[in-house]
Formats: structure tokens, sequence, C-alpha cells
């Protein structure tokens, strides 16, 4: 019996994006174009005879704005959304409020250069589309749906930035972090995490999946709303209680030791899991560098980036989470640590923030 594809509204006054993106997604065989519109208001009255099952959307556009209209559908009729907007400052802090507001995943778009950056980027555009149409848009909701498949295998993993951990992190200290990964729906989850912690906590560190331009906003955004400081990581930052770092968008997340104390080291280098930063090179360097003063938690995201560092860092005698099934949006990173047997504990997203308090 033959598979139902994914059925994909796009969204977007640009009449270049909507013809290449309907190409690009018309030539994948598990995806349907449903149709285009240039506007919300052109797009209600498509939804009024039909729904996709994932909204590919644009952020500023004429008679109504693409975060208006994400809003009017999150509260009518959830639906995956992914976020199709332009790589610059402006864009990252709508396309965040975006995110905020219930978008599954953010696809960037250059200003200069668009057709060829929408083709060379059908790929990543694809894998968004599926993660979402197999995202829990209710929690965003309630029961998460089946999780995303693993990446091909041939990608590069943390071997390429750090050699593995070798027993030689220092024994226990007074100092203690908390490293945290997470990708797809991480957004949303690390909010509510990080909400609920008090001004005095361990120091934390934090890879989330996200482009270039987009984390320097999103930390200012988390920094206005919580009783800690967040902010994005600066090479040689110290990590200190009280505060999470934010690996850049663009760039791996990596934490050393001098002496009793913990630093970040943000470094370039190559993709690994397919992502800069990555999961996996960031619990690598605590499994190195902290041991068993560390805990390490894997929450919300697509493929497996981090089940292995996670895995890694319980070896090194380092405390570790995984986020559940019913509280993720997409169930993927955490199943993967978990068949790795690499989380000590599983746990809802609400009771994470115990986890690291209790470190």
């Amino acid at each position: 019996m033959p598979t139902k594809k994914i059925s994909v509204l796009l969204v977007d006054d640009s009449a270049v994006v909507r013809q290449v993106l309907m190409a690009i997604l018309s030539d994948t065989p598990d995806i349907h174009v449903m149709g285009a519109a240039s506007d919300p208001i052109f797009a209600m009255d498509k939804l009024a005879r039909e729904w996709p099952d994932v909204i590919v959307l644009d952020v500023e556009m004429p008679r109504m704005d693409g975060i208006t209209f994400l809003k009017k559908i999150m509260s009518e009729r959830p639906t995956p959304v992914v976020i199709c907007s332009s790589l610059t400052q402006k864009g990252a802090e709508t396309s965040l409020q975006a995110l905020s507001a219930g978008a599954v995943e953010i696809i960037t778009k250059p200003t200069t250069g668009l057709k060829n950056f929408l083709i060379e980027s059908a790929a990543e555009l694809v894998a968004a589309i599926r993660a979402a149409a197999n995202s829990n848009v209710r929690n965003l909701g309630k029961r998460s749906a089946s999780p995303a498949p693993l990446a091909p295998a041939g990608k590069l993993t943390a071997d390429a930035i750090l050699p593995a951990a070798n027993g030689h992190a220092m024994a226990q200290t007074t100092e203690r972090i908390v490293a945290i990964g997470t990708s797809t729906g991480g957004t949303q989850a690390l909010e509510a995490v990080l909400k609920a912690l008090p001004r005095v906590c361990p120091g934390i560190v934090i890879v989330q999946h996200m482009p270039e331009k987009f984390t320097a906003s999103f930390a200012e955004r988390l920094n206005s709303i919580c009783a800690i400081e967040v902010r994005e990581a600066r090479n040689n930052d110290r990590i200190l209680p009280g505060l999470a770092l934010i690996a850049p968008g663009g760039k791996h997340l990596l934490v050393t030791r001098s002496g009793a104390y913990y630093h970040a080291q943000v470094i370039d280098g190559p993709q690994v899991n397919r992502h800069r930063p990555s999961v996996d090179v960031l619990f690598r360097s605590v499994a190195k560098f902290a041991g068993k003063n560390a805990t390490g938690i894997i929450m919300t995201g697509m493929g497996d980036d981090g089940a292995r560092g996670l895995k890694e860092m319980l070896d090194a005698g380092a405390a570790t989470v995984a986020q559940d099934e019913a509280s993720c949006v997409v169930f993927g990173m955490p199943k993967e640590a978990i068949k790795l047997n690499a989380a000590q504990r599983v746990m809802p997203l609400e009771h994470i923030h115990q986890a690291i308090l209790n470190v």
C-alpha cells in the first residue's frame, strides 16, 4: 500500500521562492504541494478548502505578517509550520517570535542569490518538512509522533573536532556544570527549562541547532524572561553558576578546564553529524574535561546528534538525562540516546529543571 504523501502549503510573497520551492518539492516522492499563496489572506482561502500536513511560511509579507498568521493557525488548528526567513538580524528576531508562537523549524534564505541558495538547500528543506510532519505540535501538544530517521552513514563524528575522552577528567570538585543538547522543538523546550530555574543554579552550556545570527537574538530573548543570565557563548568565557551559555550558530562549543575552573571554547571546524554546532562535540568535551562533575541532558530533536556524546559522558561518570517521548516535539535525539543506554533517567520536560538543580 503506498505511503501517504506529506501535503504542503507554501506561503511566501516572492514569486521566485514559490516557483523554486514548488519545483524542488514536486520532485520529492513523499511530498505533495497542495498549493502556494503570496500572502496569508490568499492562504486562508486555500485552507478553507483543504488543510495541509505542513505549512512553509515566510515572515514579512503584505496584508498580514507571518507571525500573526501563525498565531491564528496555532489557536484554531495547530499545524506544523516551517519558517522560511531571510538571514538578517531583523529576520532572526521575527523568526524567533515565530518559534515562540509554535513554529517547528527555521530555514534561512539570503537576501541575494536566492534561487541558487534554495536549490542548494533543497535537502535541508525537505528534511525540515519531514521532521515537521512527524512533530507533535501540541507539545506544542500531548503525544509525540514517529522519530525522524537517522542521517545517512558517512557523516563526520566528533572525532573530527576532539579525540574521545580517555578517563582523565578531573576528580570531583565543587564546580558543577550542566550540558544541554537539543534541536527541533528545542527553542520552546529550553525556554520552559531555563525559565523554571532560580538565579542560583549550576553553570550551563547549551547547543541548540540554529543558524547563524539567530542564536544571539535567541539568547537575548531568553535572558529577558529568565532569572538566570543567558547569552551567546564567547571564547574563553568562564562557566559560572547562574549563567547559561548558548553555542553561536555556525560554531562549535566545547568545554575546557583550567585548574578547577571550566571555560567555554568557541571554534570553527567541519560539521559533525551534519551540524555546527554539534551536541556530540559539546558532550564529548564535557566527558573529557568535567567527567563526574557534569550532568548531560538531551532533549527534543531530529536525528541522533548527541546520543554518542551522552554515552561518553555517562561512561566518564556524569549524570545523564533524556527527555521522554510524550513531551518531545520530535523524539529523535533522546530516543537514540536511550537506545545506546546513555540516559540514566528519562523524564518529562516539566521535570528537567529539577535534574539541573539536583546535580
